[in-house]
């Protein structure tokens, strides 16, 4: 697979992180996003001793930050929760925790803002401290409940006032107009990119496609990234009804068996995207070699 590739922890969803460490060495990942509420849960140890000490390196750490209750009635929970998870990353040697920011309540998205970087200050502080960077990134509007960042413009607002970075999610920003001078905003702060596709006319949630089978044009918008000065890993964030129905299929259909018989426990998604030739609009004198 393409070194500049990383795979989300949201593929994997049912599975624990340490066979999903296991997985993702198997198929050449040389990078991950792991779910913070599993490391919460399950604390780090078997995280630590499944990367070992030749990785596959730890990007992010996704963490929800202010969502129960929201950002309007928390009364602590949610700074407790985040300063329960800060010292994890540099456990695993992660270099940000991608957070979502939790719903808004009654506020208006100007006093949310504020609401949300009040309660998040004592964590940026000590993340820094720490070496760790904080990140928030945009999310449809469908999750208002949980996120109050539905636009790339408003992602890159939020992040410079609360003082941390932005993950740019293509798949939710991607029908914004002015993309190349938002990257040109949006990278002194960016600390991840995340890919995926859409098919048009696709209703379900999420609706999330494997690169190269929707309409999302990822080759100009990575261009366009590169050219802003985008220097890191693109994160294949995969997950929903289309997602979910691919895997047996395209599992039969790509050899994705093992020697035994049995359907390939790592899904045909994963298997076909992260060794896809389609990524190599990345660099494409890096060769791809799927497992």
């Amino acid at each position: 697979m393409h070194p500049r590739l990383s795979v989300n922890h949201a593929c994997f969803r049912n599975t624990g992180v340490e066979e999903f460490i296991g997985l993702c060495r198997s198929i050449g990942a040389r990078h991950v996003v792991l779910p913070g509420p599993h490391l919460l849960d399950d604390g780090p140890d078997s995280a630590i001793k499944a990367l070992g000490s030749d990785g596959p390196t730890v990007e992010a750490i996704y963490h929800r930050f202010a969502i129960f209750p929201d950002l309007e009635a928390d009364e602590g929970q949610a700074i407790e929760g985040l300063l329960g998870l800060i010292d994890i990353p540099s456990k695993l040697r992660a270099k940000s925790i991608d957070l979502v920011t939790g719903g808004r309540g009654r506020l208006d998205w100007e006093r949310a803002v504020e609401r949300f970087s009040e309660l998040l200050a004592p964590a940026v502080a000590s993340a820094s401290a720490l070496g760790i960077t904080l990140v928030t990134e945009s999310v449809g509007a469908l999750y208002a409940d949980n996120h109050i960042a539905h636009t790339l413009t408003d992602t890159v607002d939020i992040a410079e006032r609360a003082g941390i970075g932005v993950c740019i999610d293509l798949f939710s920003c991607w029908t914004e107009g002015h993309l190349p001078e938002l990257f040109r905003r949006a990278m002194p702060r960016c600390g991840l990119v995340q890919v995926s596709d859409y098919v048009l006319g696709d209703r379900s949630v999420p609706a999330r496609a494997v690169p190269g089978d929707g309409a999302v044009p990822l080759e100009p918008i990575i261009g366009d990234l590169l050219e802003a000065g985008y220097t890191g890993v693109f994160d294949i964030e995969l997950l929903g009804p289309r997602i979910d129905a691919e895997g047996p299929l395209s599992a039969e259909t790509s050899g994705g068996r093992t020697s035994g018989g049995d359907p390939d426990p790592i899904g045909s998604v994963p298997r076909r995207i992260l060794a896809t030739e389609s990524m190599t609009m990345i660099d494409p004198t890096v060769s791809t070699v799927a497992s």
